[in-house]
């Protein structure tokens, strides 16, 4: 569960002044699937990264299960895991299988974590494709390597930052329905309004300001209302 209270994030601007990307925000999410829409700028991300303990508010607090991301850091990272637009972001070694294997350092034996990230790749469709360069995966491939990797961590909580975007259509739907199987709790940022609304619930976020906040059909019908009145 991921508690906002009050939780504000302001940054320095070069001139000196104060910029805030999000304004402060109380909200209890305690459901499976919440996923956050909003125009890009919106601060839709600078939410999630908050609420995932990347991003420390300089208002308020965000508690991950009753931990609190500013004085149990170590704790919520354990908890939490991060998915991102770019899978090359997070994809640091030469192939899937030694990637999967990083992920599973602080869970598995050394002696027994190339058979266990092998027995991930396989749960992912990926065994075939273990001992391949990272490099010469497809798009799709690399997104789903990314997932693999960080739901063999157990997470409690997967933070995914627009994960499709960069995705064909066939590999959008294997990431969307591999997001809806998926056991931890997920905050999905996303623009693909069509996964907004098989959430179990949606926040709209415009302007640094959380402006709707509840079940997803009318959550959603608000953020379209809320985009025709602005100008193209």
């Amino acid at each position: 569960m991921i508690e906002l209270l009050g939780a504000a994030v302001a940054v320095r601007t070069a001139d000196g002044g104060v910029r805030t990307l999000l304004h402060p925000t109380t909200a209890v999410l305690a459901e499976r699937r919440v996923a956050v829409v909003g125009a890009n700028g919106s601060g839709k991300s600078t939410l999630a990264r908050l609420a995932g303990g990347l991003v420390l508010p300089t208002a308020g607090r965000v508690l991950v299960d009753g931990l609190d991301t500013a004085t149990d850091g170590a704790a919520v990272r354990r908890r939490v895991g991060f998915c991102f637009t770019d899978p090359d972001a997070q994809l640091v070694m030469p192939t899937p299988a030694e990637d999967v294997a990083l992920s599973l350092r602080r869970t598995v034996p050394p002696a027994d974590r190339a058979a266990a990230a092998r027995e991930v790749l396989e749960r992912f469709g990926l065994g075939g494709h273990a001992d391949v360069p990272v490099h010469a995966l497809s798009g799709g491939q690399k997104q789903l390597l990314a997932l693999a990797g960080v739901l063999a961590t157990r997470p409690a909580v997967l933070v995914c930052d627009e994960p499709t975007t960069l995705l064909d259509l066939r590999w959008r739907r294997v990431v969307d329905e591999l997001l809806e199987a998926a056991e931890p709790q997920v905050l999905l940022v996303t623009h693909d309004l069509a996964a907004a609304r098989r959430a179990d619930r949606v926040l709209v976020v415009d302007e640094g300001r959380v402006v709707a906040d509840g079940e997803p059909e009318a959550a959603v019908d608000a953020y379209l209302r809320l985009m025709a009145g602005r100008p193209a």
